[in-house]
């Protein structure tokens, strides 16, 4: 395949960098050019009996994206990607979606992120050198089946500590809670990760716990967090926020019986507006936009009303889905307002599983349980590196204090 069809080239870089780091971007540069012709070209190909009255293909090449660089761990290269022209009635489009090359996508992972996405993909380790080899080059070293297979076990033993690892003296003021669920390839069904994200009482956000479980039941959460306590986590966080799991709920009332509820703003949406057509879909999510968005929790219950009001009539099934968690829809209205982009979804957990989702979604999965719950901690401990403080952390002091908030502000503020 030529490499000229898609262009792909490196950035100059400074006279400084050694041959071997050049040798290195070669190599990354040929990957990354044959890996996106190819997966535009399949993509092209499973359209082919996509054709119009004439005879002529609906779905075609049409020059190319703008060119971006992306930042390697071995320097910047620019990438043109080709673009997919769908020529087909609207309704019957499906857009092209680069999986290696998404569209938010700037920097590529490290070698050490690396091998977690690889194994993620289904490769196998006897697959690891040569795929590890076409991406870093001819001069890379140290990639044959042992060193890697050497390399995932340490990756498990890390899982393994720092799963058991003692938690006392922890206090985490908000915890974020998600079910992530993948394909296990070699051993069947999907597997429920159960991720637990918690806030410190200085604002930082730390991945506090990762565990399968049967689905997102009560008993699975619930073990999660007995286990948690048993570790030395004896003081229980102000604030959960979670989706509808019911089993996650059940839990947190028996183990943390004082922890306030805040149900995710991003999950509920896309529960309300699943039962409302596409047709109403767009105005009805400006009206959901405008409760969360307010102000103040009695502007917030307006818009509340207001959405209601709107659709009972004709879509009862979908009010009724918002109107049954009001309450805990609007709990982040008594915590600090600084704090609330932060309380009103799982976003924090959500945005690392996002690329997760979509590779595993377009392989066999992964090949065992142990194998997805390391891979798994390995992404999410790569992107907590990047993780930021919450805005107004001085403000967690207060909360941990007890003093009351109305509408984001302190109550002697208030009045």
């Amino acid at each position: 395949m030529s490499l000229s069809t898609t262009d792909v080239r490196l950035v100059p870089l400074p006279q400084s960098q050694d041959v071997l780091t050049d040798v290195l971007r070669q190599g990354a540069q040929q990957l990354l050019a044959q890996a996106i012709e190819a997966e535009v070209a399949d993509w092209i190909d499973q359209h082919r009996h996509c054709l119009d009255g004439h005879g002529r293909r609906q779905v075609v090449r049409n020059g190319h994206l703008p060119e971006r660089t992306i930042t390697t761990g071995v320097g910047p290269v620019e990438v043109k990607q080709p673009r997919v022209h769908d020529r087909r009635p609207p309704g019957e489009r499906a857009p092209f979606a680069s999986a290696l090359l998404p569209p938010y996508l700037r920097k590529t992972t490290s070698v050490e992120e690396l091998i977690p996405w690889l194994y993620l993909k289904g490769v196998s380790t006897g697959d690891f050198s040569e795929a590890l080899a076409a991406l870093l080059g001819p001069g890379a070293k140290g990639l044959s089946a042992t060193t890697v297979t050497r390399l995932k076990g340490l990756c498990e033993k890390e899982y393994q500590d720092w799963s058991t690892r003692p938690l006392a003296g922890k206090h985490y003021v908000y915890v974020w809670a998600d079910g992530v669920y993948f394909n296990i390839r070699l051993e069947g069904g999907r597997q429920c990760i159960l991720v637990l994200l918690g806030a410190t009482a200085d604002g930082r956000k730390e991945l506090l716990a990762i565990q399968d479980g049967q689905r997102e039941s009560e008993q699975s959460w619930k073990e999660l967090l007995l286990a948690a306590q048993a570790r030395g986590l004896t003081l229980d966080p102000k604030l959960a926020i979670g989706d509808g799991a019911l089993g996650f709920w059940k839990a947190v009332r028996q183990v943390w019986p004082e922890v306030r509820a805040q149900r995710c703003w991003v999950h509920k949406t896309a529960n309300v507006l699943d039962k409302l057509p596409k047709s109403v879909q767009p105005k009805a999510k400006d009206l959901l936009h405008g409760i969360y968005l307010a102000p103040s929790r009695a502007a917030a219950e307006k818009a509340f009303d207001l959405f209601v009001r709107t659709y009972e009539a004709k879509y009862p099934k979908a009010t009724e889905c918002l109107a049954k968690d009001r309450q805990e829809l609007l709990t982040f209205y008594d915590f600090p307002a600084e704090h609330w982009r932060h309380l009103r979804t799982t976003n924090a957990i959500e945005s690392v599983f996002a690329t997760v989702r979509l590779r595993t979604d377009r392989t066999k999965g992964t090949g065992t349980r142990v194998a997805c719950l390391t891979m798994v901690f390995k992404l999410m401990e790569s992107a907590s590196r990047r993780w930021r403080a919450l805005n107004g952390s001085p403000l967690l002091a207060e909360v941990i204090g007890g003093v009351v908030f109305v509408n984001g502000i302190k109550q002697e503020d208030a009045a």
